[in-house]
Protein backbone atom coordinates (compact mmCIF):
# COMPACT_ATOMS: atom_id res chain seq x y z
CA UNK A 1 0.00 0.00 0.00
CA UNK A 2 1.07 3.23 -0.66
CA UNK A 3 1.47 5.79 1.59
CA UNK A 4 -0.77 8.64 0.70
CA UNK A 5 -3.51 5.05 0.87
CA UNK A 6 -2.15 4.27 4.20
CA UNK A 7 -2.85 8.00 5.50
CA UNK A 8 -6.81 8.12 3.66
CA UNK A 9 -7.51 4.73 5.88
CA UNK A 10 -5.65 7.07 8.61
CA UNK A 11 -7.83 9.72 7.82
CA UNK A 12 -11.52 7.50 7.99
CA UNK A 13 -9.80 6.17 11.61
CA UNK A 14 -9.77 7.42 15.39
CA UNK A 15 -5.94 8.16 14.68
CA UNK A 16 -7.34 11.33 11.78
CA UNK A 17 -7.39 14.30 14.31
CA UNK A 18 -4.34 12.66 16.22
CA UNK A 19 -2.57 12.26 13.15
CA UNK A 20 -3.73 16.28 11.84
CA UNK A 21 -2.54 17.38 15.21
CA UNK A 22 0.78 16.02 14.86
CA UNK A 23 1.32 13.67 17.52
CA UNK A 24 1.81 10.55 15.78
CA UNK A 25 5.39 10.90 15.93
CA UNK A 26 8.69 8.38 15.18
CA UNK A 27 6.41 5.85 13.70
CA UNK A 28 8.02 2.07 13.24
CA UNK A 29 4.70 1.25 12.08
CA UNK A 30 2.03 3.83 10.78
CA UNK A 31 -0.27 1.86 7.93
CA UNK A 32 -2.72 -1.31 7.06
CA UNK A 33 -2.31 -4.38 9.48
CA UNK A 34 -3.00 -7.64 8.19
CA UNK A 35 -6.63 -7.45 9.66
CA UNK A 36 -8.89 -5.81 7.31
CA UNK A 37 -9.83 -2.21 8.04
CA UNK A 38 -7.72 -2.02 10.82
CA UNK A 39 -4.83 0.78 10.81
CA UNK A 40 -2.07 0.38 13.89
CA UNK A 41 0.50 2.74 15.00
CA UNK A 42 3.70 1.79 17.20
CA UNK A 43 6.03 4.99 18.04
CA UNK A 44 5.44 8.41 20.02
CA UNK A 45 2.80 10.03 20.84
CA UNK A 46 3.24 13.88 21.35
CA UNK A 47 1.07 15.05 24.70
CA UNK A 48 2.58 18.67 24.93
CA UNK A 49 4.12 20.84 22.14
CA UNK A 50 6.41 23.15 23.07
CA UNK A 51 5.84 26.68 21.93
CA UNK A 52 6.16 27.75 18.34
CA UNK A 53 9.04 29.96 17.47
CA UNK A 54 8.43 31.38 13.94
CA UNK A 55 8.19 28.38 11.43
CA UNK A 56 10.45 26.27 13.80
CA UNK A 57 9.32 22.68 14.38
CA UNK A 58 9.92 22.02 17.97
CA UNK A 59 9.75 18.70 19.50
CA UNK A 60 7.01 17.86 21.77
CA UNK A 61 7.98 19.40 25.47
CA UNK A 62 6.32 15.96 26.78
CA UNK A 63 5.17 12.71 25.04
CA UNK A 64 4.27 8.88 25.87
CA UNK A 65 7.02 6.67 24.75
CA UNK A 66 6.28 2.90 23.35
CA UNK A 67 3.18 3.56 22.08
CA UNK A 68 1.20 0.87 20.49
CA UNK A 69 -2.32 1.19 19.24
CA UNK A 70 -5.11 0.04 16.50
CA UNK A 71 -8.11 1.64 15.18
CA UNK A 72 -10.68 0.13 12.63
CA UNK A 73 -11.55 2.00 9.66
CA UNK A 74 -14.67 3.86 9.77
CA UNK A 75 -14.64 3.68 14.08
CA UNK A 76 -14.36 6.71 15.96
CA UNK A 77 -12.81 4.84 19.20
CA UNK A 78 -9.33 3.31 19.66
CA UNK A 79 -9.77 -0.25 20.56
CA UNK A 80 -6.66 -0.72 22.10
CA UNK A 81 -4.14 1.59 23.47
CA UNK A 82 -0.78 0.58 25.65
CA UNK A 83 2.20 2.94 26.25
CA UNK A 84 5.03 4.11 28.29
CA UNK A 85 4.77 6.90 31.10
CA UNK A 86 7.43 8.50 33.15
CA UNK A 87 4.99 9.39 35.91
CA UNK A 88 1.78 8.31 36.76
CA UNK A 89 0.89 11.81 36.42
CA UNK A 90 0.78 11.80 32.60
CA UNK A 91 -2.15 9.67 32.72
CA UNK A 92 -4.49 12.68 32.82
CA UNK A 93 -2.31 14.25 29.68
CA UNK A 94 -2.68 10.58 27.70
CA UNK A 95 -6.76 10.99 28.55
CA UNK A 96 -7.04 14.58 27.90
CA UNK A 97 -5.02 13.97 24.30
CA UNK A 98 -7.06 11.07 23.32
CA UNK A 99 -10.28 12.58 24.65
CA UNK A 100 -12.94 11.77 21.86
CA UNK A 101 -10.87 8.69 20.84
CA UNK A 102 -11.41 6.96 23.91
CA UNK A 103 -14.15 3.96 24.95
CA UNK A 104 -15.57 2.47 28.03
CA UNK A 105 -15.32 -0.41 26.19
CA UNK A 106 -10.98 0.46 24.82
CA UNK A 107 -8.22 -1.86 26.49
CA UNK A 108 -6.09 0.73 27.44
CA UNK A 109 -2.90 -0.18 29.25
CA UNK A 110 -0.50 2.42 30.89
CA UNK A 111 3.04 1.16 31.88
CA UNK A 112 4.89 3.83 34.46
CA UNK A 113 7.93 4.33 35.72
CA UNK A 114 7.28 5.87 39.44
CA UNK A 115 4.32 3.28 40.66
CA UNK A 116 5.18 0.26 43.17
CA UNK A 117 6.65 -2.67 41.23
CA UNK A 118 4.10 -4.84 43.06
CA UNK A 119 1.20 -3.05 42.54
CA UNK A 120 -1.13 -2.93 39.61
CA UNK A 121 -4.80 -0.98 39.21
CA UNK A 122 -7.59 0.02 37.15
CA UNK A 123 -8.06 4.09 36.98
CA UNK A 124 -11.24 5.43 35.14
CA UNK A 125 -10.63 8.89 33.40
CA UNK A 126 -13.00 10.66 31.23
CA UNK A 127 -15.15 7.42 31.23
CA UNK A 128 -12.49 5.23 30.04
CA UNK A 129 -10.79 2.58 32.36
CA UNK A 130 -6.83 2.79 32.02
CA UNK A 131 -5.21 -0.95 33.43
CA UNK A 132 -1.92 0.97 35.07
CA UNK A 133 1.13 -1.38 35.51
CA UNK A 134 4.73 -0.82 37.06
CA UNK A 135 7.75 -0.50 34.72
CA UNK A 136 11.50 -0.81 35.51
CA UNK A 137 13.84 -2.13 33.14
CA UNK A 138 12.07 -3.82 30.23
CA UNK A 139 9.50 -2.38 27.64
CA UNK A 140 6.28 -2.34 27.32
CA UNK A 141 6.60 -4.74 24.26
CA UNK A 142 7.82 -7.25 26.67
CA UNK A 143 5.91 -6.10 29.30
CA UNK A 144 2.56 -6.86 27.28
CA UNK A 145 4.19 -10.63 26.17
CA UNK A 146 3.89 -11.21 29.99
CA UNK A 147 0.51 -9.86 30.79
CA UNK A 148 -1.22 -11.34 28.11
CA UNK A 149 0.79 -14.75 28.44
CA UNK A 150 2.03 -14.44 24.56
CA UNK A 151 5.56 -16.32 23.78
CA UNK A 152 7.78 -13.91 22.49
CA UNK A 153 9.17 -16.91 20.24
CA UNK A 154 5.68 -17.26 18.67
CA UNK A 155 5.64 -13.65 17.38
CA UNK A 156 9.64 -13.42 16.09
CA UNK A 157 8.75 -14.11 12.35
CA UNK A 158 6.18 -11.69 12.17
CA UNK A 159 7.10 -8.23 11.12
CA UNK A 160 5.68 -5.03 12.99
CA UNK A 161 2.48 -4.76 11.87
CA UNK A 162 1.74 -8.61 12.43
CA UNK A 163 3.12 -8.43 16.09
CA UNK A 164 1.00 -5.61 16.81
CA UNK A 165 -2.33 -7.24 15.87
CA UNK A 166 -0.86 -10.43 18.14
CA UNK A 167 -0.44 -8.12 21.00
CA UNK A 168 -4.00 -5.91 20.06
CA UNK A 169 -5.90 -9.03 19.41
CA UNK A 170 -4.77 -10.85 22.63
CA UNK A 171 -5.48 -7.56 24.64
CA UNK A 172 -8.80 -7.21 23.45
CA UNK A 173 -9.78 -10.08 25.24
CA UNK A 174 -7.70 -9.22 28.93
CA UNK A 175 -10.60 -9.50 31.55
CA UNK A 176 -8.17 -9.23 34.86
CA UNK A 177 -9.23 -6.68 37.11
CA UNK A 178 -7.25 -4.62 39.53
CA UNK A 179 -7.30 -2.40 42.71
CA UNK A 180 -9.51 0.82 41.19
CA UNK A 181 -7.94 3.93 42.48
CA UNK A 182 -8.89 7.18 41.30
CA UNK A 183 -6.61 9.94 39.48
CA UNK A 184 -6.23 11.54 42.75
CA UNK A 185 -5.35 8.63 45.02
CA UNK A 186 -2.67 7.42 42.30
CA UNK A 187 -1.57 10.80 42.24
CA UNK A 188 -0.58 10.46 46.85
CA UNK A 189 0.78 6.78 45.66
CA UNK A 190 3.29 7.72 43.04
CA UNK A 191 6.84 7.50 43.80
CA UNK A 192 9.52 10.55 42.58
CA UNK A 193 10.16 10.98 39.11
CA UNK A 194 13.36 9.93 38.04
CA UNK A 195 15.63 12.30 35.70
CA UNK A 196 14.40 10.96 32.25
CA UNK A 197 17.86 10.79 30.66
CA UNK A 198 19.06 8.12 32.79
CA UNK A 199 18.40 4.13 31.17
CA UNK A 200 14.48 4.87 29.88
CA UNK A 201 13.91 2.24 27.70
CA UNK A 202 13.37 2.29 24.11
Amino acid sequence: MTTAAALTEIDHSAFARLEHEGRLLNPLHKALTARPGRVGFRGELALRFAPKLADEARPPELFSAQTMAIANVGEKHLPFFASYLLSFEYLKDVAEVLGDTLSPDGKYFLFCNNIDLSKKYQVTYLGATFYVLPIDESTVYNELLELLYLEKNDLKKKDTAGKLDAVADAALKFKSTFEAITYEEGLKRMGPVRNPNENRPV
